[in-house]
């Protein structure tokens, strides 16, 4: 195929080509050659188009985003979380020790504090904040 473009492209090399073909098939070439030249450029055009409007919603879109005062970061970067951070869960029992607050949640291992007044012989009700 690279031989045959060779031959198109060139002038000289063309002529001399065609130089033997009979008018009337040189004559069916050209009108073919006249079709393919016109279907490109209708395809260019429904291209050019197609690529207008298209732009044109890319446009309308940009100006969206500029109106909302967003950038284009806020859109390509993955969405946020709604919470932020995650919320502490309140304490559940307290107990006091050399004037020292220490609290629980409940949830998790148990501060040794705790466990020495357990072993005590308290009552884990005892520490419950209310």
């Amino acid at each position: 195929m690279s031989e045959f473009l060779s031959i198109l492209t060139h002038g000289k090399r063309f002529k001399a080509a065609v130089k033997e073909l009979p008018f009337d098939e040189l004559m069916v070439f050209a009108t073919r050659l006249e079709s393919i030249i016109k279907q490109r450029e209708t395809q260019a055009a429904a291209d050019l188009e197609k690529n207008a409007e298209r732009n044109a919603k890319i446009e309308a879109i940009r100006k969206q985003v500029a109106e909302l005062g967003l950038c284009m970061d806020d859109i390509n970067s993955p969405p946020r979380s709604a919470g932020g951070k995650i919320k502490r869960r309140p304490a559940k029992y307290k107990i006091q020790v050399n004037d020292q607050v220490i609290t629980w949640t409940g949830r998790g291992r148990r501060p040794t504090v705790f466990n020495r007044k357990l072993d005590e012989g308290f009552e884990l009700n005892d520490f419950l904040i209310r």
